[in-house]
């Protein structure tokens, strides 16, 4: 990633695009507005992004449809959402689909710079305590695989399962420190690079997805234990190979 990193914003409100592309510019970053989805796919075609700051809420298609299809085009750019606020579905489906963070309007940009900041940090860093990157590796675990580039697991239940590009980055945390007790809030932080707020969700659903796709009795779960005002424990050993 270059030391200015491209930021594209995709908003169907003039104004929200101006002055968000102007704020980033502002503070060292390089942005790009644009209205919809297919000028979106245009600019990714011209030029090299680091980030996607993607509106739910456009006319054609919209930010939920358009998140699932760039990940099921195998595009790994970050994506952050952005939600009307108070619309927990559209928060919930924007995560299932593979973005990686979201923040509901109306925003402070300084906050919205900060969760950027946190995301192309978490994109462009770093070696992960308890076993160092995954990328490029397997990791296997309780009879599953896990292939952490092609961002899918292989158990004897159901074969090849996708994941969205939270449940592997949830799966990663894990693998990383099996048979720890993590909590919920260490679990936003390590998989998603935010604290939670008032009454959220976000961990237990991802994690009630995730139980859904590597769990042999998803109504009885031994992988993933639910640990008492602890939080979460992979209950496995972890190998990992190149």
């Amino acid at each position: 990633m270059s030391s200015q990193a491209h930021i594209l914003v995709v908003d169907d409100h003039a104004e929200i695009r101006r002055s968000v592309t102007r704020y980033l510019e502002k503070n060292g970053l390089r942005a790009t507005g644009v209205s919809d989805t297919e000028e979106m796919d245009a600019q990714l075609a011209r030029d090299a992004i680091d980030l996607i700051v993607l509106d739910i809420m456009m006319p054609g298609e919209d930010g939920i449809a358009a998140c699932a299809r760039l990940r099921q085009e195998r595009q790994t750019i970050p994506i952050l959402m952005l939600t009307a606020l108070g619309e927990d579905d559209d928060r919930i489906k924007g995560l299932d689909t593979g973005a990686d963070d979201y923040l509901s309007k109306p925003f402070n940009p300084r906050e919205l710079l900060a969760r950027i900041n946190a995301i192309l940090r978490r994109a462009g860093d770093a070696v992960p305590p308890h076993g160092g990157s995954f990328a490029g590796k397997t990791a296997w675990f309780a009879d599953i695989k896990f292939d952490h580039d092609a961002r899918h697991v292989v158990t004897p239940e159901r074969g090849t399962t996708a994941l969205t590009t939270a449940e592997a980055k949830l799966l990663t945390v894990f693998l990383e420190r099996p048979r720890m007790v993590i909590s919920r809030d260490d679990l936003l932080a390590l998989s998603a690079g935010r604290t939670a707020g008032p009454l959220d969700r976000t961990i237990d659903n991802q994690v009630s997805r995730l139980r859904r796709k590597i769990e042999p009795d998803v109504l009885r779960p031994r992988i993933i234990s639910t640990v008492r005002n602890g939080g979460y424990c992979l209950n496995a050993d972890v190998e990992i190979e190149a």
